[in-house]
């Protein structure tokens, strides 16, 4: 006698859940290009944007929700995993690549602008802005100590913030390998605590990412529906210039990957879907947890990741590194300005330390390219015409600077033994190897 079973029939939003994420990102990427270039052709601003701009905002305001406690859990855990020798060597790689590649960036799009000149065949506008108040070198160092940690949080200073969890996660280190067995087993507990929870962000991260589709289409949407095609011609070649550079600064992690004998297909199987949230969301700080999880596909130990993608997120801008040097050869074209060799060596250093203190949020190119100019001496009034298409640049160099945090990544996880997996291969068990080892997640 033979017996049928039948499948219950899923649910439509089921069915929505099974559908991976990089291809719900893609069309709504397309249909949000779709309908934002038909409202703006058909003069539908003003009832599609009061609508798109929310939903659009709602994202972005989620993805900042998941931040502070995603860079808190992440850093605690990543740097108690690690030995303090072992943090040691990992923080001091990860800084000298973000450095190193963030002054090539700079370097790049400064050469192929110069070679261009986007900027011919535009005037300085007669009204200028105020030049922003100049911030020393000091002044930002001394920031990244925070006098009150709550008032850090609250002020939304991401370096304070990382500093304080960095010296808790260090602190953390030294009780699960003390001698004592008491600090030993105080420091087991307190590290199950902090892996609960990232498990619990981790949980929250998921939800959000399947709102995702919904802020990708809005958020597209909206800036084509705003700003339409006519763009000036000095403005089109400028933003060829960043593009151009960006795919060179993207070859160039292409050659360092091959050069560390990393799988090129693998790493860019794993970090297409940060790439494409960076580019739509502008914002490499909310792109943190599809970032962290591309890490964890492509087989890197949190003790690599959980160390160098917040960091990366403030310290490394190699695609605003581009758009401060390109930016900045075009409002001198602007100006009738030949830069000198020691002007575009200003720029490249004042850009590279800016970096340090900008937060990796939509618009923060901006901030960095007024300093850029104001520290050469050209008038700042021009950036005013590069802040008309600023969205459309910033979505190509956000995308620029998550790539380079996940090159960064890898490459060091390469580097230090122990800390690059096989991602296709089973995760350990809980209370694996290791004093105070953290339960494997999915």
């Amino acid at each position: 006698m033979s017996t049928t079973t039948h499948e219950e029939p899923r649910s439509p939003w089921r069915r929505y859940l099974d559908i991976p994420l990089i291809w719900k990102m893609a069309v709504a990427l397309a249909a949000g290009v779709c309908f934002g270039l038909a409202a703006n052709a058909l003069g539908w601003q003003d009832w599609a944007l009061p609508v798109l701009e929310p939903l659009g905002e709602l994202f972005l305001r989620l993805l900042r929700m998941l931040i502070f406690p995603l860079i808190i859990t992440t850093l605690i855990t990543g740097v108690a995993s690690l030995s303090p020798q072992r943090l040691g060597r990992i923080g001091l790689k990860v800084l000298a690549f973000y450095l190193v590649t963030s002054a090539v960036a700079m370097t790049v799009g400064l050469s192929l602008a110069l070679a261009v000149s986007p900027g011919a065949g535009l005037d300085v506008p007669a009204q200028g802005q105020e030049a922003p108040e100049p911030t020393s070198v000091s002044e930002v160092l001394l920031d990244i100590v925070p006098a009150n940690p709550f008032q850090a949080l609250a002020e939304g200073n991401v370096l304070a913030v990382m500093f304080g969890a960095i010296v808790t996660g260090l602190a953390l280190a030294f009780m699960l390998g003390s001698g004592d067995d008491r600090v030993q087993g105080l420091g087991v507990l307190l590290r199950r605590v902090v892996d609960g929870a990232v498990e619990l962000v981790f949980r929250v991260v998921r939800g959000v990412l399947e709102y995702a589709p919904v802020g990708v289409f809005a958020l597209i949407a909206a800036v084509l529906a705003d700003t339409g095609t006519e763009v000036l011609l000095p403005l089109v070649r400028l933003t060829a210039v960043v593009y151009g550079a960006i795919a060179v600064q993207i070859i160039a992690y292409v050659l360092i990957l091959a050069l560390f004998r990393a799988q090129i297909g693998r790493f860019f199987a794993a970090a297409k879907d940060p790439m494409l949230t960076a580019f739509v969301t502008r914002s490499s700080s909310g792109t943190l947890p599809v970032t962290t999880q591309a890490a964890k596909r492509m087989g890197v130990r949190e003790g690599v990741y959980g160390f160098s993608l917040p960091l990366g997120a403030t310290v490394n801008m190699d695609g605003t590194a581009i758009y401060v040097g390109a930016a900045t050869v075009f409002v001198a074209n602007i100006a009738g300005v030949e830069l000198t060799v020691g002007q575009l060596l200003t720029v490249v250093l004042v850009g590279v330390l800016a970096s340090i203190g900008t937060a990796g949020v939509p618009g923060a190119g901006l901030v960095m390219l007024s300093m850029a100019v104001t520290s050469v001496g050209l008038p700042l009034a021009p950036v005013g015409w590069v802040a008309g298409i600023d969205a459309i640049l910033d979505m190509g160099r956000t995308m620029c600077n998550v790539t380079g945090d996940l090159t960064g990544t890898r490459v060091v996880a390469g580097t230090e033994r122990g800390m690059l997996g096989d991602p296709d291969a089973p995760e350990d068990p809980p209370g694996g190897a290791g004093t105070g080892a953290a339960p494997a997640r999915e």
